[in-house]
């Protein structure tokens, strides 16, 4: 750090807002004040914690609408009561409350919260695509309560593009049908800038980032990665061994060295989407083993194309550009 005078690391710098977050904060607010249920969805790496942590501050300094969240780590446990304990934690002002544990008694008391705030209600649920579509229909049911007896309460769900596509499936129209669908593209399309105010951010006044890396270089970390995660962790790799080298600026040369081959092939490519071996061989019905074969392109010819049409057929994106 000192070589390159960096005065913080690269990694939890703050908040880089493009036009299109700033658009989407303001389609995404009325909604949250309608009492609706959201999906917030974006690839692994691409800002979405950091993206809620910005709008979670922007409401609570609004103060027109009450935040919740679920502090729960093990999405696929979390459940509809373990979703409402976190609702009467933020809403109650009592210490140590806890809900009833009869379900009549939980719903009215839960009522009775939200209806004291007086204002709208909104729950965060970070992590979502691994919650059970069975809690997510309960999900939907309890906004649809809490706006029958005159209040309003929101939930977000913030995941990767998997809960997208599950929650159109016809099997999940129910709810589907009733959910508002943002796509979070992070920094797409402004890599470069993203760069530049990344290492800003990160170095000492005496600096400027064409000292650290070169223009070059930067052009080709831009095209090559996409997201905030990809971008802090191959740029750190790069002042490594530029350092181990006694050598900077860091060029276009080196910092085509660190990128790992096979960073956009399709196992990784589908992991960004939430897709890991597991859960594609629990959506087709298949063992693990298969999937990893075809993963790693091992199976024969005809196997394969059967696979990939099943992929395609329920919404799995097989190539880049099906990304967006």
């Amino acid at each position: 750090m000192t070589y390159f005078g960096l005065k913080r690391t690269l990694d939890h710098v703050g908040y880089f807002e493009t036009p299109e977050q700033t658009h989407l904060f303001k389609e995404l607010k009325p909604q949250l004040r309608q009492g609706r249920l959201i999906a917030l969805t974006g690839v692994v790496g691409c800002g979405k914690t950091t993206t809620l942590q910005r709008l979670q501050l922007e409401l609570a300094s609004e103060k027109d609408i009450v935040t919740s969240r679920s502090l729960a780590v093990d999405k696929d446990k979390v459940n509809l009561g373990i979703l409402m304990s976190a609702l009467f934690c933020d809403l109650s002002t009592e210490k140590d409350a806890k809900p009833p544990t009869q379900p009549e008694l939980r719903e009215r008391k839960l009522l009775a919260l939200i209806q004291k705030c007086r204002k709208p209600v909104v729950l965060f649920v970070d992590e979502a695509h691994d919650i059970h579509h069975s809690t997510l229909i309960k999900i939907k049911r309890l906004i649809e309560l809490v706006r029958h007896n005159g209040c309003t309460l929101s939930v977000v769900l913030v995941g990767h593009p998997k809960l997208k596509n599950d929650l159109r499936r016809p099997s999940l129209e129910e709810i589907g049908a009733r959910t508002n669908v943002f796509s979070l593209e992070g920094i797409r399309g402004h890599q470069v800038e993203y760069i530049k105010w990344l290492l800003s951010e990160c170095i000492h006044d005496d600096y400027v980032p064409g000292d650290l890396i070169t223009d070059e270089a930067m052009a080709f970390l831009a095209e090559r990665l996409t997201t905030p995660l990809q971008i802090e962790h191959y740029l750190h790799r790069a002042f490594e061994d530029a350092y181990q080298a006694a050598t900077k600026p860091v060029t276009r040369d080196l910092a085509e060295a660190v990128l790992a081959v096979g960073l956009n092939d399709l196992e990784p490519r589908l992991v960004r989407h939430g897709y890991n071996a597991k859960v594609l061989a629990e959506l087709l019905n298949l063992r693990v083993s298969e999937v990893n074969s075809f993963l790693h392109a091992q199976l024969p010819p005809g196997r394969t194309q059967d696979l990939r049409d099943q992929m395609l057929q329920i919404g799995i994106p097989l190539y880049a550009s099906e990304e967006n």
